[in-house]
């Protein structure tokens, strides 16, 4: 008792074992280093070893906590805490126009230089934009807001793109939606958290922006996200419990990046449906954080909403997260399921967006609601919404995408044309805000957006999405075998089902 035995080795370890001791065993199959195999026991609890996706996700959302998150509070505070904000209504524009460019070709930028230097240089923008900020402080430097925005959004092309391979490549069919689930709270406990700064150093404030200390708190958690990101390990080391690997291009070239990129446009044509989806993913975060909370709210308040609005994504990726595993229905089921449970929050969500809106326009902003105001609740529960909103329709996206295909390479170029196509529709609505639409016309694009693309993209959703992608559909344009990537423990020996056998016989 309390002896380890052969049968008691995890059976990763055991292939690496081979591999690494036997010319003959695989080399080719296993070329990670046998520690990254090796599960890490901390007390009762053993975890997942380096290289399993589960680590490599977390690490990822830590860096997205880090980096993306803090950004999403700065931002959340309306006008990046600024009084006025039309110079980082510029930057945004500029963010999200080269965000749209290289987003749309960011997948073969990823997969041509790895993703571990992608994500870590997409993270050193979210640095630069927030030290901009600082210095419009004190100096009012907009060329330095707008040309950070403009970097920034190169920098957040290639870091989303690194983050969507990585939560929809990794992680086994049954297992995606709780894999997206996991990053988008971890992802948006940064914004939370993030929001909590300005919300602690502002508390009995009035003023109309945010002072010098939140910005250098932000700045700080920032660069240790870019520094955190250079953990990451290669795709190619990669192992599931199951000994299946990711399917990722052995000797990739600029040139055969971009023809794989031809290549998904043109033998996944489909997805173009899926394009005004992404179009309207992010359409709506100006409308959100200027036109509602930065045109409605004061300083203290605006980061009270910001908390709460990250907090409600946080529920609302925890329950689509469960939706969309749902283990009781077929995953084309659970697709079909999904979009009606979409639409029904679009109206719902929205149709509340458009009562509110009626009681105030742009003439009469900034009105300086403090939450000590009566009938504060009710606009409140509604920015509550709107976060719970976003996580829904950004984890259900996800998850139509991460369905269609296992290949990495293929998911890769899905990330960035979702990520490129969804910041052009972000700057589509700052360019709006800075041209100082009406707020009931930015609320009616919005929903009408949202609403047109669910419709339009219902025929991929309903008859695309199969219960499963075969393995040899997905190597159609990789230069890797069956072999090379298909799982090899029986299903009784993965881990779980041996303490579950384990259990019974007991």
């Amino acid at each position: 008792m309390g002896n380890s035995t052969v049968g008691d080795e995890n059976p990763v370890e055991k292939k690496v074992a081979a591999a690494t001791l036997d010319p003959e065993a695989g080399q080719d199959s296993v070329i990670g280093k046998p520690w990254m195999y090796k599960p890490w026991k901390i007390g009762p609890l053993t975890l997942p070893w380096f290289a399993h996706p589960m680590t490599q996700l977390v690490l990822v959302s830590f860096v997205c906590f880090l980096c993306p998150g803090m950004f999403n509070a700065v931002s959340g505070l309306g006008g990046g805490g600024q009084l006025d904000a039309t110079d980082v209504n510029k930057a945004n524009t500029a963010l999200y126009s080269t965000f749209a460019v290289v987003g749309f070709f960011a997948g073969s930028i990823a997969n041509r230089i790895g993703l571990r230097l992608t994500l870590s240089f997409g993270g050193f923008g979210y640095f630069l934009y927030v030290a901009s900020l600082l210095s419009y402080n004190h100096n009012t430097n907009a060329g330095f807001v707008v040309f950070s925005g403009a970097l920034l959004g190169v920098c957040a092309g290639l870091l989303w793109c690194a983050q969507g391979a990585v939560m929809m490549s990794y992680p086994l069919e049954h297992e995606k939606g709780k894999y997206i689930s996991i990053f988008w709270v971890i992802f948006n406990l940064g914004g939370v958290i993030g929001s909590l700064i300005p919300l602690g150093q502002n508390l009995h404030s009035d003023a109309g922006r945010v002072n010098d200390g939140t910005y250098i708190a932000f700045m700080v958690l920032m660069a240790v996200g870019f520094v955190l990101a250079w953990g990451l390990s290669d795709s190619k080391y990669i192992m599931r419990s199951d000994h299946s690997r990711v399917i990722v291009m052995k000797n990739p070239s600029w040139k055969s990046e971009f023809k794989g990129l031809l290549d998904t446009l043109r033998d996944d044509y489909y997805i173009v449906l899926l394009f005004p989806l992404f179009l309207s993913s992010n359409w709506f975060y100006g409308y959100h954080f200027n036109s509602v909370n930065g045109a409605y709210f004061n300083v203290r308040t605006r980061s009270l909403n910001s908390c709460l609005y990250w907090l409600m994504q946080m529920v609302g990726a925890f329950i689509f997260g469960f939706t969309l595993d749902m283990k009781f229905f077929s995953r084309s089921m659970r697709a079909k399921i999904n979009w009606v449970l979409l639409v029904m929050l679009t109206m719902g969500v929205w149709g509340g967006g458009y009562a509110f809106q009626k009681k105030y326009t742009r003439a009469d902003a900034p009105l300086d609601k403090d939450w000590s105001d009566s009938g504060y609740i009710g606009p409140m529960f509604l920015y509550m919404f709107y976060g719970l909103y976003d996580a829904a329709f950004q984890t259900c996206a996800y998850w139509f995408m991460g369905s269609l295909t296992n290949n990495s390479r293929k998911l890769a170029n899905f990330a960035g044309f979702y990520k490129g196509i969804q910041s052009a529709g972000a700057a589509g609505m700052w360019a709006m805000d800075l041209d100082k639409a009406p707020f009931m016309t930015e609320l009616a694009s919005c929903w009408g957006l949202l609403m047109g693309s669910l419709v339009i993209a219902a025929p991929i959703i309903f008859f695309k999405i199969k219960d499963h992608v075969d393995i040899e559909e997905d190597l159609k344009f990789s230069d890797e075998t069956a072999n090379d990537v298909k799982g090899d423990i029986p299903m009784e020996e993965q881990p779980g089902k041996r303490e579950e056998k384990q259990t019974s016989v007991a």
